[in-house]
Parts: structure tokens; sequence; C-alpha cells
């Protein structure tokens, strides 16, 4: 692509850093950004600074928040004695859109992938399990997507509480093995989290 002006190519490339977004993407998000006033360039650096300086990690659940805790875990409507644990944010935005699940949640910021250099280190599940044990919790389920990567992370999860004798469940299969949570359709995952079923690690004899 050949410019007229190093700073559209500028913000070009700067849109081209995001995932998913394309050089031609990134050229129509530029194009569109300066067609507009003065006032639009306003609001949307204002919002990306605010996001930047103010979203924090809630120190309960590691979900995105405002304040040390997230509004999730500071209702009290909900069930405290139920952690749905998940890899990301966007999957407690998925499961929260169906409106079947009423516990909080726990986000692992991954999932175990030793090809990628990612352990059980570095994940927040040594505070899954202390947070579980410290809170009496009832139930944990697992929503973690279902890959072999998410089938790995169950396991080694399940692991480590047993010593706590808490119930562990892995939602329904209604997601199909390799998709992930946050494309599903809000009804097939309602119904996995209703559905969901105990997990027990086999005995080998």
């Amino acid at each position: 692509m050949k410019f007229s002006s190093k700073y559209l190519e500028e913000l070009m490339l700067a849109f081209n850093t995001l995932p998913g977004v394309g050089k031609k993407s990134a050229l129509r998000m530029a194009l569109h950004l300066l067609k507009n006033d003065g006032d639009y360039a306003t609001k949307l650096s204002t919002a990306i600074l605010n996001a930047n300086h103010h979203i924090r990690n809630c120190e309960r659940c590691h979900n995105y928040s405002d304040h040390a805790l997230c509004e999730i875990c500071l209702d009290n409507r909900r069930d405290h004695k139920i952690i749905c644990v998940v890899e990301g944010t966007r999957d407690v935005m998925a499961i929260e859109e169906t409106n079947q699940y009423r516990g909080l949640y726990h986000v692992l910021g991954g999932v175990i992938s030793p090809i990628d250099g990612v352990g059980p280190a570095q994940l927040n599940i040594d505070q899954l399990i202390k947070r579980a044990k410290d809170h009496q919790v009832h139930e944990v389920i697992l929503a973690i997507n279902p890959t072999i990567e998410g089938e790995t992370t169950i396991y080694y999860i399940t692991k480590q509480l047993q010593p706590f004798n808490i119930p562990v469940s892995v939602i329904a299969r209604g997601v199909s093995f390799g998709s992930e949570l946050e494309y599903a359709d809000e009804m097939t995952l309602g119904r996995s989290i209703l559905s969901r079923t105990p997990y027990q690690i086999k005995s080998v004899n």
C-alpha cells in the first residue's frame, strides 16, 4: 500500500495489530475514523485510555473489574458456594448471556499447554484451590473449552481438588469437542451448564 500521509499509515498499522484485523480492514477503520469529526476520535481514544488505566483483575476470581472485587463477586444474590471455572473473561460473558447460572466464577487465564510453555504455575490454579478450600465451596464446575489442552487442565484441577472432597462437574457435551464456549449459541451453552455431569478420575488397575 502507498500512503499520501505517514499518519494515515501509522493509524492503519495500529489497527492492523488488533487480532483478526487484516490490512484492508485496518485501512477501512482508519478511513472511517478520519471521516468523522474530532469528537469521535476523542471519545474513542478516551475509552481506550480509560480501559488501559483503570481495568484490573478481580482479586478473587481474576475476571476484569473496575475495583478490587468485580460486580459478580460482590453480588450477594448469587450462590457463593458454587464456582464455575473458565479459561478467560470471554467465557464468563458467554455464560452470563445464557441467564442459566447464578454462581461465581474463576478465570484461569488459559489452559495447560506444555507445547506452548504453559504449565499450572502460569495459570490461576493455585488461587482456585485455595479459594475452594477456604470458602467451603459445595461444587466446582469446569466449563473449559473441550480440547486436548482443556481436558488436561480439567484432569489436573480435579486431582488438586480431590483431598478436599469437593464435588467437581463438567458441562455437558452439547458443546462439541474442539470448539470454544464463546461461539456456542446461548441455548446450547445454557443447557450444557444445566446438564453438567460429575467428573471422576478413573483409576488405573
